[in-house]
């Protein structure tokens, strides 16, 4: 399996708790989310080969969507000029981060080797959010700690970050990254650019 994109820099304390072993049953609703995606992920890994990038794609976005809450995460992501922005500049945005996101899990997870993901069924509040704590567990055996930041959407729970080891913040980084493309040519640039992210995550597989 591929390396998988994650990204750097922000460091939420205590993010990990003791972890439970891969198939133990998580009752929290936002827990409950985290699973529904893993399963959905591993099923198109097992298939991977057979149903190639556009096809993981094609299988991934429904769920991607379902567990996400992938309007919210364009606005962080683009950070403080997203209020300065259209509204049909927003759409645009949120539809291709939208599938840059589901393009990066079709590719980073395009085989089936034996991986595990674990789920830690006790689940951390923060304020309005919750923490879910979970780990991939690699075909040589290497752990791999996530950490699903989560806030409810129209009372469903939804992801809005994503933490490698505890503290490195997916959407952080891709605001450091796209800062200059807004800078420089506004809602059009980033939108072209994350869709040309898509494009060369899909081209890939």
């Amino acid at each position: 399996m591929r390396k998988i994109w994650i990204a750097f820099v922000l460091i939420l304390a205590g993010a990990v708790p003791a972890m439970s072993q891969p198939g133990a049953t998580a009752t929290d609703p936002a827990a409950q989310q985290i699973s529904r995606f893993y399963a959905a992920l591993t099923d198109t890994m097992k298939q991977g080969r057979a149903l190639g990038a556009q096809g993981r794609f094609r299988k991934l976005e429904p769920t991607v969507r379902q567990v996400f809450d992938l309007p919210t995460m364009t606005k962080l992501t683009v950070g403080t000029a997203w209020s300065t922005m259209s509204v049909r500049d927003q759409q645009a945005l949120i539809a291709a981060f939208t599938r840059m996101t589901v393009a990066n899990y079709a590719k980073n997870f395009d085989t089936f080797s034996g991986e595990q993901f674990g789920v830690d069924p006790t689940v951390q509040t923060k304020g309005e959010d919750k923490l879910v704590s979970t780990r991939l567990i690699g075909a040589n055996r290497s752990v791999t700690p996530f950490v699903y930041r989560m806030r409810q959407v129209g009372g469903t729970w939804k992801v809005v970050d994503v933490f490698l080891n505890g503290y490195v913040s997916e959407l952080a980084t891709r605001r450091a990254d796209f800062a200059s493309t807004v800078a420089s040519g506004g809602a059009p640039a980033l939108t072209a650019k994350i869709n040309a992210l898509a494009d060369d995550l899909l081209k890939q597989g």
